[in-house]
Formats: C-alpha cells, sequence, structure tokens
C-alpha cells in the first residue's frame, strides 16, 4: 500500500500514481484508496483557462451530475461512483478504475469486431441503458469511446456527464444540443429532444463502429456529419442476421418506429449465441465476417427491400426466423416489402432514363416513363410530376471494384430508398397508398464511363429514389418533411 507522504494525496485519502488520460475538462488519475487500499480512478475538473463564473459553474455541475446519474444505477455495465471529494478548490470524482480499452482503441488495434463479440457486448451497454431509462436517466452521449471493452469481453458504459435525470431539470432547458456529431440521433439534432430511443440510436451507430470498423455517419464537417445523420442510410458491410437487424432497427429515423430495448436484446441473444470457435466469451481479436457474395440475378426475382417497416413485422421475423436486414451487396433480402415500391430502372447511357440531373429535394414536370430525360427541376410548390427523395450512393463509398452487376446495385438502391419512404423524412399522409417510387441506379455504361475530351463526367456511383402519385396525378406540394 502507497503510504501518505510518498505521493499527492487527494482530500487526505486518495493518493495519485499515474495519469490515465485527459481531455478538455481534465484528466483522470489511477489512484490509490489508503484507507481501504484499493485501486481507484480519479477523474480531475481541470478546466481551461479563462473560464469562470456561470461557465465555471455549469461545467462543475457537469461532474457532479455524472455522480448522481451514475450513482443512482446498479448494473454491472456502469462504471461505479464511490464519491465526489474536493481538494484545493479542486472537484475530483472517485470511480471504478476500469483498466481496458474502450471500443474506438480496441477497433483501432484490432480491426472490426466479431458480429457475436459485438453482440455480446451490445447486450452489456445495452443493459446499462435500461437500467438507466428505469431510473428515469438518459445517457445522451453513447459513442464507442465512452464503452470500454475488456479483452474477455467485459463491457462497461462511462461518462454520464451529460444525462439527463428526469426529476432534476437543472441544465436540460438551455436549448443547447451536446455530444457527439456522429452520434447524435435524428430528432436531437432537429428537435433538441433526448429519449430513452436517443440512446437506442447511438447504441446502433455504435455497434455499427464496433463490426465496421468506422464510424457510419462522420464527415470531413460537423455540417456534413449532421446532414449525414439527418439524409443518409448507413449499410452494413460485414455484418448480416439478427444482430444487423438490430443495428438497423436501432437506426431508424423515426423514434417511434425505432426497436424498443426489448426488441434490440432479443435480437443481440440470438446474435450473441452464435458459434464464436467454441469459446466461452467471443474473442475480441476474431476478424470480422467478409462481405457475402450477391446473389445471381434471375429474371423472375422478386425485389424485396431492406427495410423495416414496422417493430411489429420485425419481431414477428426474429421468432419465426424470418429473413434479417443484411449488408450491402449481400446474401438474403428481408420478407418485408414496401408496397409502393416500383420497378427499378437505369440511368446513363444505355440506360432506361438517358440523362438524369436532379438531386434530393428537387421536383420536376413529366410522369416517369422510359426515354424520357429529366435535366432541369421545378418548384416543389408548383404542380410537379416527380420528386427526388433521396440520393444515396451505391453501394459504398470506399468500394472501387468492377460493375456489381444491376441485380446487386439495385438491391442497393431499392433498400436505401425504402428506408427513407418509410422514414419521417416522407411527411405525405397515406403515403403507401397515394404514393408510388422507384430507385434509378447507373446502367454498366454509366458506372464504367471514363473522363475524355469530350465529357467531363466520370463514373456514376449514386442512385435516385424518386416518388410521384399512384394514380398517375400531378403533386403540388413537396412530400419531404421541413424542419419546423
Amino acid at each position: 500500500m502507497t503510504t501518505p507522504g510518498t505521493t499527492r494525496l487527494v482530500a487526505g485519502r486518495y493518493a495519485l500514481l499515474t495519469e490515465i488520460g485527459r481531455g478538455g475538462m481534465g484528466v483522470v488519475w489511477r489512484a490509490e484508496d489508503t484507507v481501504i487500499g484499493r485501486h481507484v480512478a480519479l477523474k480531475e475538473l481541470r478546466l481551461p483557462d479563462g473560464v469562470h463564473g456561470e461557465e465555471r459553474a455549469v461545467l462543475e455541475e457537469r461532474v457532479l451530475r455524472e455522480a448522481r446519474s451514475a450513482g443512482r444505477l446498479n448494473d454491472p455495465a456502469v462504471v461505479t461512483v464511490f464519491d465526489v471529494v474536493s481538494d484545493a478548490n479542486t472537484t475530483y470524482l472517485v470511480m471504478e478504475l476500469i483498466e481496458a480499452p474502450t471500443l474506438t482503441e480496441l477497433v483501432r488495434q484490432n480491426g472490426p469486431m466479431h458480429p457475436a463479440a459485438a453482440a455480446a457486448m451490445g447486450k452489456q451497454v445495452l443493459s446499462a441503458l435500461m437500467c438507466a431509462h428505469a431510473a428515469g436517466i438518459v445517457h445522451r452521449d453513447v459513442k464507442p469511446s465512452n464503452v470500454m471493452v475488456s479483452a474477455s469481453g467485459r463491457a462497461k458504459l462511462t461518462d454520464f456527464g451529460i444525462a439527463r435525470i428526469d426529476d432534476d431539470p437543472r441544465l436540460t432547458s438551455t436549448g443547447a444540443v451536446v455530444g457527439s456529431p456522429g452520434y447524435l440521433a435524428p430528432e436531437r439534432i432537429q428537435l433538441g429532444s433526448a429519449t430513452p430511443a436517443t440512446d437506442l440510436w447511438a447504441l446502433g451507430a455504435t455497434l455499427y463502429y464496433a463490426v465496421e470498423g468506422r464510424s457510419a455517419f462522420e464527415r470531413s464537417t460537423t455540417a456534413t456529419t449532421l446532414h449525414a445523420v439527418m439524409t443518409e442510410v448507413p449499410y452494413l458491410t460485414r455484418c448480416q442476421g439478427p444482430l444487423a437487424s438490430a443495428i438497423m432497427g436501432m437506426l431508424i429515423s423515426s423514434p417511434q418506429a425505432r426497436l424498443t430495448a426489448q426488441q434490440a436484446a432479443h435480437l443481440m441473444d440470438l446474435a450473441a449465441a452464435g458459434p464464436h470457435n467454441g469459446q466461452s466469451q467471443p474473442n475480441l481479436a476474431v476478424p470480422a465476417t467478409t462481405p457475402i457474395t450477391p446473389e445471381p440475378s434471375t429474371g423472375s426475382r422478386v425485389r424485396r427491400v431492406a427495410v423495416l417497416a414496422g417493430v411489429a413485422v420485425l419481431v414477428a421475423a426474429a421468432a419465426f426466423g424470418g429473413g434479417w436486414l443484411t449488408g450491402k451487396l449481400g446474401g438474403t433480402a428481408t420478407s418485408v416489402a414496401s408496397p409502393a415500391l416500383q420497378q427499378t430502372w437505369t440511368y446513363g447511357d444505355g440506360g432506361q432514363i438517358p440523362q438524369f440531373k436532379l438531386n434530393t429535394g428537387s421536383c420536376a414536370s413529366g410522369a416517369m416513363a422510359t426515354s424520357r430525360s429529366y435535366t432541369t427541376g421545378t418548384a416543389c410548390t408548383e404542380p410537379h410530376d416527380i420528386e427526388v427523395f433521396a440520393n444515396p450512393s451505391t453501394l459504398d463509398t470506399s468500394y472501387k471494384g468492377s460493375y456489381p452487376g444491376q441485380d446487386a446495385v439495385s438491391r442497393d438502391a431499392e433498400g436505401s430508398c425504402a428506408l427513407v419512404f418509410a422514414s419521417d423524412k416522407i411527411s405525405f399522409q397515406d403515403r403507401d397508398t397515394k404514393l408510388r417510387f422507384r430507385a434509378l441506379v447507373p446502367s454498366a455504361d454509366a458506372w464504367n464511363r471514363k473522363k475524355s475530351e469530350d465529357s467531363s463526367e466520370g463514373p456514376a456511383r449514386e442512385s435516385f429514389c424518386v416518388l410521384f402519385a399512384a394514380d398517375g396525378s400531378q403533386l403540388t406540394q413537396s412530400a419531404i418533411a421541413r424542419p419546423s
């Protein structure tokens, strides 16, 4: 045991041993509780120079809030807060010492996690969240750097510093949205609201990172990251089955349609029970599964789309072994089809639509017909025949391979369009009966196109999701929800 006087003591009790890490709000120390002899983590609030008055009080309150939030919880996956002490006008949190890397560090070192290991980890984090939600606490900052994972697979959720407690309204009504942009649920960006469903969306994004090895939404700037969260639909390339269904079900943009914690837990139970080399715990070093080879094209194939059209349908599929939401280019499509989906067409050289120059939010006159080009738009407040409601990249932004075939790119685009069509982005009443949509995908010639002296256009990699009235009439307003 460290003896008092041999090193710096905090509050006459905690001997600082080594620095574990530091961030914008302070330093975390490995320390020894000299009274009972155990090692603890000591989180020291060390604010930047120039932070005074009300701002300092707010940041200090965040430390106390973390203590109050975590202190109310009793779950193996929650980092325990033992005490809050003050020493020389500095506040310290005395916390359980976890000697394990964060999920961010783990993935950077070892690459994407094996799906069974990710599911086992996700179950533990979900258990911590369910415990918090039952206590009226919303974490609000679930992300890979706040999840610690040991080599044995034990997971811990940390940093309740911006958690909201339902019966503690302080600091929750300032109008500011605090958190990491790539892990903020759409409703937090749009409305600033945080609910248990918000944490589940962030858990879905965290598990996506675990199995893919990259963030689903992080872009080069905060603005483009937030735009990606609001408008883009991510795809899984290294994961399929129940875990993929859990991840994509938690990433549904509508909080009302999003999986509940119980539904996500059931799917992760199924995924974690999968084979992992006969070990009692999933090996976190096992490489993730490789992408699945696309199915061969058949003329009679019924186009089934990767869309979670409702929670009840998904749970029924889980219970009866139905189709699972799978990754890009991948395998079995789900057994859930959008009633509004029409046959996918190609655009570009040799395609059914020779030219298509519209983007998301653009409208145009002229009913959809083969051999018709769309190069100019019209105001969506004026009568129009079509509206582009999404513009996803085909397959994956990192895909550099040759044209994978129309069947593969069509399935990819159909899933993307259907997910967006089923989300809150489309505000049209009775959309399934009054609207229809189709995906437009690049033709083989457009995909393989090269820049030349005659044309500055390079290869086409984008798909377009286009909606129109089911009865062939013109629309008089945009079907895309506008921020209030």
